[in-house]
């Protein structure tokens, strides 16, 4: 089953930095597009970025200037750098990518299972 898997979660102080990633499950498996998206306890799920497949990325109002989207296409991974963090920044962090595979050539999307990102003040 094709999936994304994110990593680099933990905690950090105000201030600090740190990356995300999203990798794609299996060498066969392409990232076309992906976006990062963030829910808090008690909050909806809401976009912080979005990189299309024409590299045209999108930011949230909140993380604009802080945090910024980048891929890796021979390591078919998906990054959010993050810095400056702030504890409202605080939540769980999903990749969502529209993917191909050899034998599903029209793109879909799946959705990791996120990961904690936790900025202490």
């Amino acid at each position: 089953q094709v999936q994304v898997v994110e990593s680099g979660g933990g905690l950090v102080q105000a201030g600090g930095s740190l990356r995300l990633s999203c990798a794609a499950s299996g060498s066969t498996t392409s990232i076309k597009a992906a976006g990062w998206y963030r829910q808090a306890p008690g909050k909806s799920r809401e976009l912080v970025a979005d990189l299309s497949s024409d590299g045209r990325t999108t930011y949230g109002d909140s993380v604009m200037g802080r945090l910024t989207i980048s891929r890796d296409n021979a390591k078919n991974t998906v990054y959010l750098q993050m810095n400056n963090l702030k504890p409202e920044d605080t939540a769980v962090y999903y990749c969502k990518a529209d993917v191909t595979t050899p034998w599903r050539t029209a793109a879909y999307t799946v959705w990791g299972q996120g990961t904690q990102v936790t900025v202490s003040s």
